[in-house]
């Protein structure tokens, strides 16, 4: 396998202002698997087409293992890529669509039947390589996109949004045996996608990108945890995390509607420093009687089998809570809840960032 160094690279297009790349540095590893994770039109595709090949910088470099790839055609980068359409020919077996590269390029035939089988048995296609695409399904023509990918052998894997096709049960699925594969191949893997959960589940490192930057980039329990900015923090998460606008009032946290609540630990700010508050949704705890350090009216309550989503509004924010099924409340009901300042995040309200 190989890293992957991006060098300062840059990406502009005439007129247009979305998926614009700016000074880009980014390093995958050997064997990693990185995810790049951000909203429409933040650039995460770019990257990835520059990387293959598909799209040329403006300006900067691109390394791959040792050589310097940016100039060089997709086939001469040591690269397989895993389309979200699958791409795969129709009138082509299973078989034929995944030697369809080694072919072209002149693989002796035992080899090529080597590789297939290989593959095929890898991801469970053993007893389809005799059909045509029509005849299967939505996560097995996405195996298919992904054994033709295996079999060139490549020193880096990128997927561009490849389970955005998919039906909820299968890309969970999916997730899996794509996870299961890049452990057992150990193959340096970039993978792009818009979802979060996606990014959370399968990254050893995830960098989120916004308006062709790099806004964080660490683990998904790093991002999860210390959220760099409130862009990020807003981003990652399954319920989104609350935010509330607080000031500090008497060495306190001032949350408005008679919530006040101590500063964090290490926190010493400024009288009159106005913050975002960030609450994850399963930071707060049902309290017990008379513990109660607020008592909202549920203006509507989820139940998702493991756990109940609560809807409320603290000063007129919008927020929720997670809680468990046997303590949610009835819609309309009184629900008292508690929260610790060490599971709250703080953000500069002008600035967005972490304090």
């Amino acid at each position: 396998m190989a890293q992957v160094r991006l060098a300062s690279i840059g990406k502009t297009y005439e007129g247009a202002t979305a998926n614009t790349i700016r000074g880009l540095d980014l390093e995958v590893q050997d064997g990693e698997f990185l995810v790049l994770v951000g909203p429409s039109g933040c650039g995460k595709s770019t990257t990835l087409r520059m990387i293959a090949g598909l799209e040329e910088p403006t300006e900067g470099a691109i390394w791959i293992g040792n050589r310097r790839v940016d100039g060089l055609e997709p086939r001469e980068r040591d690269i397989a890529m895993v389309f979200q359409n699958y791409a795969l020919y129709p009138h082509m077996t299973v078989a034929q669509n995944m030697s369809f590269g080694l072919r072209l390029a002149k693989v002796p035939k035992p080899e090529i039947r080597r590789r297939v089988e290989a593959a095929a048995e890898t991801l469970g296609l053993s007893a389809l390589l005799g059909r045509h695409p029509k005849a299967l399904s939505g996560g097995q023509r996405q195996r298919v996109a992904m054994g033709r990918a295996i079999v060139r052998e490549p020193g880096v894997f990128l997927f561009d949004e490849p389970l955005s096709n998919l039906d909820a049960q299968l890309r969970g699925q999916m997730r899996a045996e794509i996870r299961r594969l890049h452990d057992r191949l150990s193959a340096t893997t970039v993978y792009v996608t818009h979802d979060q959960v996606e990014a959370m589940t399968l990254a050893d490192r995830v960098v989120v990108l916004k308006d062709g930057r790099i806004e964080q980039q660490g683990t998904p329990q790093e991002l999860y945890d210390r959220p760099a900015t409130r862009f990020v923090a807003g981003f990652l998460g399954s319920p989104q995390m609350n935010f509330l606008a607080g000031e500090v009032r008497q060495g306190a946290l001032d949350l408005g509607a008679g919530l006040v609540l101590a500063l964090p630990p290490g926190h010493a700010l400024a009288e009159g420093r106005k913050l975002d508050v960030g609450i994850r949704p399963e930071a707060f705890a049902v309290a017990a009687p008379g513990a109660a350090i607020l008592s909202p009216r549920a203006d509507l309550v989820e139940l998702l089998g493991a756990t109940s989503l609560v809807h409320f509004s603290h000063a007129d924010q919008p927020c929720t809570a997670l809680v468990p099924p046997a303590q949610a409340p009835r819609a309309g009901a009184v629900i008292g809840l508690t929260l610790a300042p060490d599971r709250i995040s703080l953000f500069d309200a002008e600035t967005g960032r972490a304090v």
